[in-house]
């Protein structure tokens, strides 16, 4: 087995890695990084349902699909992230105890009191502290998971409940849990560097044949190159998402407006207007004008910034149409 720390904690290089790890490598490895602010996304999940779009924007904070499923988490410098590549052949079901064992024994070494329990989830006390999932390509596996040390949790449940139900589809949603941190139990203060060390050496002490090994150049350009094609798009990230209906509602002086959107792989495929609202020109105009469009920020502000918005809305600005769309 070989043994990566990774050199970054750009969410999108990290997620990348596991994917050119898991299919140039043949080698069995354990790959330990932590990330700067992200919410990590499910691949079968909804993203603009799963966060709060303004917050995350305002506070810089990442948005990453990975290739796994499960639902979103929240990952900063106080979460450590570890996955397990490996061959496998046979039964291709997955074992999730089997991967996340090491690390509760690696936890209960130094008093931790750290179970499984439901179908993924590592607990102290019955509050999550890490959230497991698995991806399969051909004959290999990726188990990934994250280790709550010191995260920020107000952060978290800020980043990711979203302010309403507004969205219908098939994505997968997040379960929302009872969440703590390792560090709150144990018995020494550990940083985030020194506990990566352990959990390090905990894991690789059975292993004969462990190595460490380190990104050679070739590896970080081909990581990067994922990086700019896949991992740090609006495509992967946002684009992917399942198809689904997305609504909201506006109210103010001026009246009242209704917005429905059907969208496809991120695409607007259908737009309807209603409400009590004054204009001048057909609604119908102006909603044809975003038919197989992104359903992307910039992509909408641009449109909405190109057309007279009081002709088919009289009252109402440009940046609270704006808001309907969000």
């Amino acid at each position: 087995m070989i043994v990566i720390t990774s050199p970054s904690y750009f969410p999108p290089f990290n997620i990348a890695s596991e994917e050119y790890l898991i299919k140039e490598f043949a080698d069995d490895i354990f790959l330990l990084y932590i990330n700067s602010p992200t919410i990590i996304i499910g691949i079968n999940q909804n993203t603009l349902a799963e966060v709060k779009i303004d917050y995350v924007k305002e506070n810089n904070i990442n948005v990453v699909r990975r290739l796994s499923g499960g639902g979103a988490v929240y990952h900063d410098k106080g979460n450590l992230n570890f996955s397990f590549i490996t061959n496998i052949s046979g039964s291709k079901k997955i074992d999730f105890r089997k991967y996340t064992e090491p690390i509760i024994n690696a936890l209960q070494n130094i008093g931790v009191d750290a179970k499984f329990e439901g179908r993924n989830d590592l607990t102290i006390d019955g509050k999550k502290f890490s959230g497991n999932a698995s991806h399969i390509c051909k004959n290999r596996i990726c188990h990934h998971g994250t280790l709550l040390f010191d995260t920020d949790l107000s952060q978290l449940s800020k980043s990711l409940t979203p302010k309403d139900d507004k969205f219908e589809g098939k994505a997968v949603k997040s379960v929302q849990s009872r969440v703590t941190n390792i560090k709150d139990y144990l018995k020494e203060d550990y940083t985030i560097e020194e506990f990566r060390s352990y959990i390090i050496k905990q894991v690789v002490k059975d292993i004969d044949d462990a190595t460490v090994y380190e990104y050679s150049d070739k590896d970080l350009a081909n990581i990067n190159e994922l990086v700019d094609k896949k991992f740090n798009t609006w495509e992967w990230n946002f684009g992917a998402s399942p198809k689904y209906n997305f609504n909201k509602h506006l109210k103010t002086s001026a009246g009242r407006i209704e917005l429905y959107i059907n969208t496809n792989k991120g695409i607007i495929t259908n737009i309807n207007i209603f409400g009590d609202f004054f204009g001048i020109k057909p609604v119908t105009e102006f909603t044809e004008v975003f038919i197989n469009k992104e359903h992307k920020e910039g992509v909408i502000q641009s449109i909405i910034d190109g057309l007279p918005i009081s002709d088919y809305f009289s009252g109402f600005e440009n940046d609270e149409i704006m808001s309907l769309f969000f």
